[in-house]
């Protein structure tokens, strides 16, 4: 086969807490904030500027990422959420496709499993959270223990199989699973990195004073004073200014690393044919709201990074606005490959929308979180998000539920839940919502043994 006729090449890059508004091209983002390769990325590629996850935390994600299904059909609801037997993962259709297949980094489904995954044919990661530095990591099935910083070290990995497979197979297309735990909290910038931003600016958001959320159910209000609030960060262990800094020098060597692998793919001459996708696994709260770190239903924490490299597919530059959402990477990822699967996914192939084609399915999304023992504060949310508005509905607390104005008021500063002339809105809105979530058998709240660890125990059970 010539390079024509083969299907593309696919390199899926994932972050971890990356905020959709922190690359450098974004007109949100600090202004001393630096990420040349993801601004590479984005001139030469789309930026998908409306990229959502269905549940903003690690494991649900990354579940509904391999699956193409809503939490609450995979069930992998929590981090520490055991993987149910008979979970398949779309890898293993690129793979009857003809596809060689790798994963590299943070799997963090099953809680403390690192073991090999159907699906790859080539494997290396670690348990749980992992570490910055000097990780155990599991490859193909043999621990070893590793000398550095894990964000060099998997991209080491990375490129060191993607130069194999080119001397070993290099007529048969790859797909790469680079899976980064970075920039997950608590943040270890590398060593080159850190201080780099010390005597920088920290652009406060508005939403973070207690007088701009006066609007919020009393639950959002008096989080910020918990284990994820800004007055009580991790109970009192952190505080705010250094927290921001340290995030965004985490951020510096994930970006190396996606530069690194551009590199390497414009050096092998497999830059024409590969698809390049970058992602952010879920959002993160910087004092917005009162706020860090993720869960909720606001913008910060369930919207994403994303962008989309293909010469000859994707318009260099271009901008996609419709909605897509973690739910939709395999579908499209395996319309791709032209590879069929036998997993009943909710998302869809937005293949049509990297190739700049316009599409005419609803532009509405459904958004869940569960409650979970070690974070009680924040309680089981569901939401429903058009290209306007929001509906927010919490299940479990005596509170008001939320409705906000998103073109008019980005910020969601404003609950116009009680507002009379939006009342057959939110009504609508939330009889989408139940609607979508019977249609999608998700009508039970999941419900397992809670474990005996909690945030105010500061320390994580072992």
């Amino acid at each position: 086969m010539t390079s024509a006729d083969r299907p593309r090449n696919v390199v899926f890059i994932l972050s971890d807490d990356h905020r959709y508004d922190f690359m450098g091209f974004m007109p949100g983002a600090p202004e001393w904030l630096e990420t040349p390769a993801l601004d590479r990325i984005a001139a030469g590629g789309a930026h998908v500027r409306n990229a959502f996850v269905t549940t903003s935390l690690c494991s649900p994600s990354r579940a509904s990422i391999l699956t193409g299904q809503y939490a609450h059909r995979h069930r992998i609801v929590d981090n520490t959420s055991p993987i149910p037997d008979g979970t398949r993962y779309f890898p293993e259709f690129l793979q009857k496709a003809g596809y060689s297949t790798a994963f590299i980094g943070k799997w963090h489904m099953g809680e403390v499993d690192d073991i090999p995954q159907p699906g790859f044919d080539h494997w290396v990661s670690f348990r749980g959270q992992g570490a910055y530095r000097d990780p155990v990591l599991n490859v193909d099935g043999v621990r070893r223990q590793e000398k550095g910083y894990t964000t060099d070290l998997l991209t080491d990995h990375a490129l060191g199989w993607l130069r194999r497979h080119q001397q070993v197979e290099p007529g048969k297309p790859f797909f790469l699973y680079l899976s980064h735990k970075a920039v997950h909290a608590e943040f270890e910038p590398a060593g080159r990195h850190a201080g780099r931003y010390a005597d920088k600016p920290i652009p406060y958001p508005e939403t973070m004073s207690e007088r701009a959320n006066r609007d919020k159910p009393k639950w959002v209000r008096e989080q910020r004073n918990s284990w994820h609030g800004v007055d009580y960060m991790y109970h009192g262990d952190m505080e705010f200014d250094g927290f921001y800094k340290a995030y965004a020098e985490t951020l510096l060597a994930l970006d190396e690393s996606v530069g690194r692998v551009m590199d390497y793919l414009e050096e092998a001459g497999l830059e024409d044919d590969t698809l390049v996708i970058y992602m952010g696994d879920n959002g993160f709260l910087l004092g917005e709201h009162g706020l860090i770190d993720k869960r909720h239903a606001y913008e910060e924490s369930m919207r994403v990074p994303m962008l989309a490299y293909a010469p000859g597919l994707v318009e260099p530059g271009s901008t996609i606005d419709s909605m897509v959402r973690n739910i939709d990477v395999a579908p499209t990822i395996l319309d791709l490959a032209g590879a069929q699967t036998a997993i009943d996914m909710d998302g869809r192939s937005v293949l049509p929308l990297l190739r700049g084609e316009q599409v005419d399915w609803p532009l509405e999304m459904l958004y869940e979180y569960y409650w979970e023992h070690a974070f009680p504060h924040t309680p089981t949310v569901f939401a429903l998000r058009d290209q306007d508005f929001k509906y927010i509905y919490y299940h479990g607390v005596w509170e008001s539920d939320e409705l906000y104005d998103l073109r008019n008021d980005p910020r969601e500063k404003h609950n116009l839940i009680r507002d009379p002339d939006h009342a057959g809105r939110a009504q609508a809105m939330k009889s989408r919502m139940w609607d979508l979530l019977e249609r999608t058998d998700g009508m039970s709240i999941p419900l397992k043994r809670a474990g005996s660890w909690q945030a105010a125990d500061r320390k994580p059970e072992p």
